[in-house]
């Protein structure tokens, strides 16, 4: 005789098999961990980024683009004007500013000299938004943006300081902001990740797939990689000799191999393991589906200055219209090379000039793009790197600016962000915050709030111990709302 637990976990794994989508799934996953006295937050935790689940309070966003300037932007050159700066190029940095202060590669000498911008600043917009002239397509968005000059953040080598920008720690381990929220709302995509990373320019980010990671949090919530060109992600594809059919039969097998150690064990990352398998059979035909551009008008190609043949931040900034379209809850794009020391390849004279062309065309495109189709009001976009640069000047073999953690310049669009300001200001030489600072925790918080999560509840217990994206700090940076 079979008992009645028995045939409920028979039943109900019958049940399991005979659908694809993950939401059923997730309810018999959740039915079986329920037989063996399992907590169900954890199946909730483990049926993946594909299923919804409430937010704390009411969102003003429903998606989050990332725009990541890896290497640290010098926001002196594009949007923190100082004519006083200016003014005082050359002279000695006082003390005052520089006591106590540590940078990453010039020491604590006072010998440290001002460097004043040589680019041009106008007022732009109804705004009045200070703007370089090195940034003519962002200079048509400043009344749909809010720049914020008053970013601060605690390290100051790139690896750590994206670490801490994206994570809310220095410490490897930990999961990434991407993660944080597929893992507090889930994704309305069932054919694409819930997590997106797209990467430009000559190398990737420092600190590579940590980024990204999910750290402690079940691994179906960590950002998946997608290539701009050529196959989305390698290995996805069917090789020829094999049917559609065929492979339906092994995955179906895999799934009812792990589904039965599942019952047994309650262990998460076998779930995820499911999922990921689901997942990619259908990414074999949403994600070349998703890079194919053919179906972009010629106004829309031109409005980001893209080749479709050609990989280009411009294009990841268009891809991720297109993944925010289709439900991927969270879209990350990094681009490198900000890191102007004033060294080979790393100077403010050349070189810096051609990274912020890199970006320039494609980051107001998206906004405009957004706005016209109705999904900016929806979409959160945020644009800055890991930190800043100096006021001071670096000694190499052309201009250069240091590392600076006191004050940089993030801005940011759409999903529930007063448009049209200018938030927090620095002193005379751009040090330091005057007003209104804005800590990575608070911008942390004041992202997770837009997105209907209160950042001191949205908690995962680890190690004995309940940790969250902003650890126990932040607060809402309420002046950057609308």
């Amino acid at each position: 005789m079979i008992s009645s637990t028995a045939t409920l976990r028979d039943q109900t794994r019958r049940h399991f098999f005979s659908q694809c989508g993950m939401g059923i799934g997730s309810v018999a996953l959740a039915s079986m961990m329920a037989e063996r006295g399992l907590n169900a937050a954890s199946a909730e935790a483990a049926a993946g980024p594909g299923v919804m689940k409430k937010a704390n309070v009411t969102p003003r966003a429903k998606n989050v683009i990332y725009l990541f300037m890896a290497g640290g932007p010098s926001q002196l050159e594009l949007f923190d004007y100082k004519p006083k700066l200016v003014e005082l190029n050359g002279q000695p940095i006082p003390q005052s500013y520089i006591e106590g202060k540590r940078f990453a590669f010039m020491g604590t000498s006072n010998g440290f000299k001002l460097l004043g911008t040589r680019k041009e600043f106008q007022q732009r917009g109804q705004s009045g938004t200070w703007v370089s002239d090195m940034l003519p397509y962002t200079q048509g968005i400043v009344d749909d943006i809010s720049v914020v000059t008053t970013c601060k953040t605690e390290l100051f080598n790139h690896a750590p300081a994206k670490l801490f920008m994206n994570t809310g720690s220095g410490q490897f381990g930990r999961p990434s902001m991407g993660s944080w929220v597929t893992y507090g709302i889930g994704s309305e995509s069932s054919d694409l990740p819930g997590f997106v990373v797209l990467q430009s320019g000559p190398r990737g980010p420092r600190g590579g797939a940590v980024l990204w990671s999910s750290g402690f949090l079940p691994t179906t919530y960590q950002g998946v990689p997608l290539r701009g060109s050529g196959e989305p992600i390698l290995n996805l594809s069917t090789p020829a000799e094999y049917s559609a059919a065929s492979q339906r039969r092994v995955i179906d097998t895999a799934r009812e191999l792990n589904l039965s150690r599942l019952v047994e064990t309650g262990d998460d990352e076998i779930q995820t393991r499911i999922n990921a398998y689901e997942m990619a059979w259908r990414m074999q035909s949403s994600a070349p589906e998703l890079i194919d551009l053919r179906g972009e008008s010629k106004a829309t190609l031109d409005l980001y200055g893209v080749d479709p043949s050609q990989p280009s931040f411009a294009r990841n900034c268009l891809l991720a219209r297109r993944l925010v379209e289709r439900g991927t809850r969270f879209v990350q794009l990094y681009h490198t090379s900000w890191d102007n020391h004033g060294g080979k390849g790393e100077t403010l004279e050349d070189d810096f000039p051609k990274v912020v062309k890199d970006v320039d065309q494609g980051c107001a495109a998206l906004i405009r793009d957004l706005k016209s189709r109705g999904l900016l009001e929806e979409t959160l976009v945020i644009w800055g790197g890991e930190f800043g640069r100096t006021p001071m000047g670096e000694n190499r073999d052309k201009t250069g600016r240091n590392h600076h953690i006191d004050a940089f310049t993030m801005w940011f669009a759409g999903g529930g962000v007063k448009a049209g300001q200018t938030l927090g200001k620095t002193d005379e030489l751009g040090f330091g915050v005057a007003e209104d600072p804005a800590h990575v925790h608070d911008i942390h918080a004041t992202i997770l709030h837009l997105l209907g999560l209160e950042h001191e509840k949205l908690t995962f217990k680890f190690q004995g111990r309940d940790f969250r994206l902003t650890d126990v700090h932040g607060k809402v940076l309420h002046k950057l709302l609308a």
